[in-house]
């Protein structure tokens, strides 16, 4: 099954995933984004149930409200933990490492219809914890076909690479991660998912991504 992507500026992702009754939207990119989302949703002929978010960064999250004016009956997903972001409350909780939350956290008007946790399913999507980045954030794993939409617990702009490890060619990702033993941890807990290609917020899809993922690791270890 072939990842459908969308970008904006060659820097910054999001897909569509194909279900039998429409389509999942994993993240929204930059403000602005939903001419590009519609237009690549038309091609499909299939419509847009399901807005599905890996964490709330602005570049995420970006057009998630003008979405949700234009398809107000799709669903609105995101990880319980992430969700407060969308509020803008900006807090950590016990037992989690208290660094400084990094990145653009512009939270949203929308309010999710759904919270989920890992383990739980939305459509053909498992949801994968893949904290570091941010501390709520999610991948998501095709169990049809073992895609992976590892947002940014992975990045390919420049390189493989995780966002443990400053990555000179694109180092926005890291830059803006929380806190990075938490990423590594979660790259290499992704890498043991043994996915079939490696879809992510920053950059081209990768085929068969194992042992470049598997370098990357080594190299931010």
């Amino acid at each position: 099954m072939p990842v459908n992507r969308i970008s904006r500026f060659g820097f910054v992702n999001a897909y569509l995933v194909e279900e039998e009754d429409g389509l999942t939207l994993v993240d929204t990119m930059i403000p602005r984004s939903s001419k590009a989302i519609f237009a690549a949703a038309a091609k499909t002929g299939k419509p847009i149930t399901t807005i599905l978010l890996t964490h709330a960064h602005g570049d995420h999250i970006g057009s998630v409200d003008e979405l949700h004016a234009a398809l107000p009956e799709a669903a609105v997903v995101i990880s319980e933990r992430d969700s407060r972001y969308l509020d803008k409350v900006m807090t950590l909780d016990p037992g989690e490492p208290q660094g400084k939350l990094r990145g653009s956290y512009p939270g949203a008007k929308t309010k999710p219809t759904r919270l989920v946790t890992p383990g739980e399913r939305v459509g053909s999507l498992e949801v994968i914890a893949s904290p570091g980045h941010t501390p709520g954030h999610v991948s998501f794993l095709d169990v049809r076909d073992r895609s992976l939409y590892a947002g940014d617990a992975w990045l390919t702009l420049g390189g493989i690479a995780t966002p443990a490890q400053l990555n000179p060619r694109f180092p926005l990702v890291a830059i803006a991660t929380w806190d990075k033993p938490t990423a590594l941890e979660s790259a290499k807990a992704l890498r043991d998912l043994k996915p079939s290609r490696l879809a992510v917020g920053h950059g081209k899809v990768i085929e068969a991504p194992g042992d470049a993922m598997d370098d990357a690791i080594r190299k931010a270890s």
